[in-house]
């Protein structure tokens, strides 16, 4: 494990940051309303990335400016070399040691993140949603199915998964209006048209593919693809979900909105924290195998209006973001630069390592206890905030809170 680089900022050393210069997030803002620019987090301020690029002291490419934009697709484009150079750059800057020039050019060029309001850190191509978790899938499936027919026949084999809509995808702090749709109890003569009364999340980690492909990818290549990770909450309408999903998969259930947190954390400041996959059960093909260690050791939990009711950690991937993408690709997908990838819900062994409402309830048999009261799924008002963090020695690779206050359901919007 690394130990805590440190910088000139007194604020980036502090043990409960999560931004220090091992991290270097990456993300797009605004100050009092003003336009949205690239930013880079490192402990209580952001350093205005295009303010520099413009001003000819930190440009990623020499001959065009990449990050005048408000979203970071077009960095993301440069590949590998350029990202590792860019992120040397920023180190050289903000270490301990820079000259007072430095230290001035960058105070320029930097805001206090209070003052600031994040937005989009990425232009999202395309979403797609895996259900790479085994106890998720083990613990939806019991439910469902039944313990002996818990896992699909396929799921030790591949990470399967469904394709999303990009347009929902949402930065955290977005509020997320209760959706209607049409519902059927088992025991309801006809479905009926009315808002979801089993709202729900996910918890979920994102990767943003960096680099376009024309064709398959093996798995080390698909690693090297990957740009940076983000939280994901993929909002749930169970009560919809379950009388559309046969036999195609979800489709509204999961089309009102996706969280996603503010900063793009690096494949690189995860580096020193990746862990082999959990186990296997049924030998991969080869083509999926893996090759080297390449899950994340990352600290996740859920908070239903301030109050831890979930913790559990990325480790319990069955399968990593490279063999998601290696799959996504195996047919010869086209992939995007901005190319967002949901992990499905990571859930834990234990009951309180459960990542979504559906398990912690039990699908509502098993009300889960609460300082704002019993909850089997979202009540009106709730504020649901996903956490995560990398812990190294004396630092964190945090991103930042992933969260949404679920409103009311709109009148009939459908109405005549």
């Amino acid at each position: 494990m690394s130990d805590l680089i440190k910088s000139w900022l007194p604020s980036a050393n502090a043990p409960e940051t999560e931004f220090p210069l091992n991290n270097l997030p990456y993300g797009v803002f605004s100050v009092d309303d003003g336009d949205l620019r690239c930013g880079v987090a490192i402990g209580d301020r952001i350093v205005d990335a295009t303010g520099l690029e413009a001003a000819g002291h930190l440009r990623p490419d020499p001959d065009a400016d990449v990050l005048d934009a408000p979203y970071w697709n077009d960095f993301m484009e440069l590949g590998p070399a350029v990202w590792e150079a860019y992120r040397l750059a920023l180190t050289a800057i903000l270490a301990e040691g820079a000259s007072d020039d430095v230290q001035d050019l960058i105070t320029t060029f930097s805001v206090p993140m209070a003052q600031a309001t994040l937005h989009m850190p990425f232009r999202v191509a395309e979403y797609t949603d895996f259900y790479a978790g085994r106890h998720h899938a083990t613990n939806v499936g019991t439910m469902f199915r039944g313990a002996e027919n818990a896992l699909p026949p396929n799921w030790l084999h591949i990470p399967i998964g469904y394709n999303g809509r990009a347009s929902s995808v949402v930065v955290s702090g977005t509020d997320i209006r209760r959706p209607w749709g049409q519902l059927k109890a088992p025991n309801d003569d006809a479905p009926r048209w009315a808002p979801s009364a089993r709202f729900d999340i996910e918890l979920e980690l994102g990767a943003i593919v960096g680099l376009p492909s024309d064709g398959p990818l093996s798995v080390d290549r698909a690693f090297e693809h990957i740009f940076g990770y983000v939280l994901l909450n993929d909002w749930s309408a169970r009560d919809i979900q379950a009388w559309e999903y046969q036999p195609l998969g979800p489709f509204q259930a999961k089309a009102t909105a996706t969280t996603i947190s503010p900063w793009i954390v690096t494949a690189a400041a995860l580096a020193p924290f990746r862990i082999p996959t959990p186990p296997r059960e049924t030998p991969l093909l080869p083509h999926l195998a893996d090759t080297s260690p390449m899950n994340h050791d990352i600290a996740l939990s859920v908070t239903l209006n301030g109050e831890t009711i979930a913790e559990t950690n990325a480790n319990e991937l069955y399968y990593s973001a490279a063999q998601q993408l290696t799959h996504h690709t195996s047919a010869g997908c086209p992939m995007r630069a901005g190319d967002l990838l949901g992990s499905g819900t990571i859930s834990g062994p234990e009951k309180h390592q459960r990542g979504s409402l559906l398990e912690l309830s039990w699908g509502g048999k098993e009300p889960l206890e609460t300082a704002s009261g019993p909850r089997s799924f979202i009540e009106d008002g709730d504020t649901l905030a996903l956490h995560g963090a990398a812990q190294g020695d004396g630092y964190r690779i945090g991103f930042g809170p992933c969260t949404g206050t679920v409103l009311p359901a709109s009148d009939d919007p459908l109405a005549p």
